[in-house]
């Protein structure tokens, strides 16, 4: 990744916060607003395609593309570790087809991982017949 992907990160991020705090004078409409907020997310969206042209291989892009239309969140998981890897410039070259395979088969088990639940039960411990004898027992 060179110096103008990254000047070009920059400048999109620049431009993203100058929107979020330079937007604060008078009462305008609502729809004013709406449009703002609208040309945001895609200006955001077009700087992540771009980002992401920049960093995958043509096959790799179009696998991206159809895991969105199957998962978008699966998808834009993906994308936030690899621009995130391109940012921090752990990405020497182009990714290919199969390093994307690898990364989603990583992000794939880690869910997995998260979404595992254990049940554990004691055993010789209290149960209801235990608490009702303890009641009558009272009585």
């Amino acid at each position: 990744m060179g110096d103008a992907d990254l000047e070009e990160i920059r400048r999109a991020r620049l431009q993203q916060l100058q929107q979020q705090g330079g937007g604060g004078g008078g009462g305008g409409g609502g729809q004013e607003g709406e449009d703002g907020q609208e040309q945001q997310r895609h200006r955001e969206a077009e700087a992540r395609a771009s980002i992401l042209g920049q960093i995958l291989e043509p096959a790799a892009l179009d696998r991206l593309g159809r895991i969105r239309l199957v998962k978008a969140s699966r998808a834009e998981d993906v994308e936030n570790r690899l621009i995130g890897l391109a940012r921090s410039g752990q990405l020497r070259q182009k990714v290919t087809e199969d390093q994307l395979k690898d990364m989603l088969g990583a992000l794939s088990e880690q869910q997995e991982k998260k979404e595992t639940v254990t049940v554990q039960r004691r055993k010789g411990g209290w149960d209801d017949d235990d608490l009702e004898d303890l009641l009558n027992d009272d009585i």
